[in-house]
């Protein structure tokens, strides 16, 4: 009758939640049943499945399904944004290409009207170019800063919820206490502790595996990368591997996310490279587009990477 009562007493907290822990008032936490004599088959009961009020699932559960539906509601269609956006300004360079050309042949004639010297030529070829350039982006509504909205708002969401994880997961303040015992019982498979790191590594490789993953699906795309795309390219792939070892001495919760959200991020990259998911959302056609966007990237992989 004391089992149930405490069983009843124990109430899981959803995702929800991470939002609103300053609310939470402070509660006692559960670990003092451990002094009960019938503390283990408790444990083992509550353990093996830890419903959520709102979503009727375990804290591993919903900690994925939280991510997977953020991500689609709110960085899948600024990923999508963010396409349209890179589909005109690549639309726009036959255009700037030309009128360079023309303003070239101008600027050659007004310097030998006035007398120009080589270095002012240059100077007032950058210059125009630059502002005809910006009319043309203005024309078109497709600035390049426009397609950096997806990091300012996915960077941001990303940090705010690992830390909030990690403050549960470590119980930081008296009502995340209560909050930790359960994500401590809320896991499954090897990582039945979310609270504790995974000391298996699985998660933390796999984090690291799908985020070179994603980073070679944009480096093998046709179009030629320049100098500074390449270093960006490197970084990147510096960065995922050293999250490796970052993502095995955080708890399972942060860990168990950052794969959610890493897995979801690919399943998105490819989604956009869909012909008829990019005509479902309108991005205007471009020359790098394909029929075939999958195949070209499993046939580029394999002649990269194993030939």
């Amino acid at each position: 009758m004391l089992c149930l009562k405490m069983t009843m007493n124990m109430r899981p907290g959803s995702l929800w939640i991470l939002h609103q822990i300053s609310h939470l008032s402070p509660r006692p936490p559960i670990r003092s049943i451990s002094h009960a004599p019938f503390a283990c088959d408790h444990h083992k009961t509550y353990r093996s499945h830890v419903p959520l009020p709102t979503t009727g699932l375990p804290w591993w559960a919903s900690i994925v399904c939280t991510t997977v539906a953020l991500r689609t509601v709110v960085t899948l269609p600024l990923g999508a944004y963010q396409a349209v956006i890179i589909a005109k300004v690549e639309a726009l360079q036959v255009e700037i290409a030309e009128l360079a050309k023309r303003l070239r042949y101008d600027i050659s004639v007004r310097a030998k009207e006035k007398g120009w010297t080589e270095k002012h030529c240059r100077y007032q070829f950058k210059k125009n170019l630059k502002r005809i350039v910006s009319e043309l982006y203005v024309r078109d509504n497709c600035h390049p800063f426009k397609a950096s909205l997806l990091v300012w708002v996915q960077l941001p969401m990303w940090v705010c919820l690992s830390l909030a994880l990690r403050n549960l997961s470590l119980g930081v303040s008296d009502a995340a206490t209560a909050l930790q015992t359960e994500l401590a019982v809320g896991g499954t498979l090897w990582f039945s502790d979310l609270t504790l790191p995974d000391s298996t590594w699985i998660m933390p490789v796999s984090l690291g595996l799908i985020n070179l993953l994603i980073t070679e699906v944009f480096a093998l795309r046709r179009m030629e990368a320049s100098k500074f795309q390449k270093y960006v390219t490197n970084f990147i792939r510096g960065i995922s591997l050293l999250m490796i070892p970052i993502a095995a001495t955080v708890p399972s919760s942060m860990a168990l996310y950052w794969l959610s959200s890493s897995c979801v991020g690919l399943g998105h990259n490819l989604l956009l490279r869909s012909p008829r998911f990019r005509r479902l959302c309108r991005i205007p056609p471009t020359r790098s587009d394909s029929d075939t966007p999958y195949r070209d990237i499993a046939s580029s992989f394999v002649s990269k990477y194993i030939k």
